[in-house]
């Protein structure tokens, strides 16, 4: 089991930034993928970013590429989103994610309660 804990939401004005972290329990961490997505009022949950297990490789959806990055530091069992350059349409609840398959799709076994993130214009 892992439990993940979602921080760093705000409010911010377009053009800001803002870290997201995603503390997560026990000791296993480093061997679960990591993702974060996003679910904005009335659409549904869309993928964000992911990082395998190592930090290795990482996928960003075409929307936020260049501007979100996507981290982990397995000795503190924590993984980041940093947001810049943050647009209006950025505004969401979000999540992140753990399973054992590296994926940029909705199948981790594990999920978070989710931080909500408002990017004023």
């Amino acid at each position: 089991q892992v439990q993940l804990v979602e921080s760093g939401g705000g409010l911010v004005q377009a053009g800001g930034s803002l870290r997201l972290s995603c503390a997560a329990s026990g000791r296993t961490f480093s061997t679960y993928a990591m993702g974060w997505f996003r679910q904005a009022p009335g659409k549904e949950r869309e993928f964000v970013a992911a990082i395998s297990q190592r930090g290795i490789s990482t996928r960003y959806a075409d929307s936020v590429k260049g501007r979100f990055t996507i981290s982990r530091d397995n000795a503190k069992n924590t993984g980041y989103l940093q947001m810049n350059s943050l647009k209006p349409e950025d505004t969401a609840n979000y999540y992140c994610a753990a399973g054992r398959a590296f994926t940029t799709t909705l199948s981790y076994d594990y999920w978070g309660q989710g931080t909500e993130v408002t990017v004023s214009s």
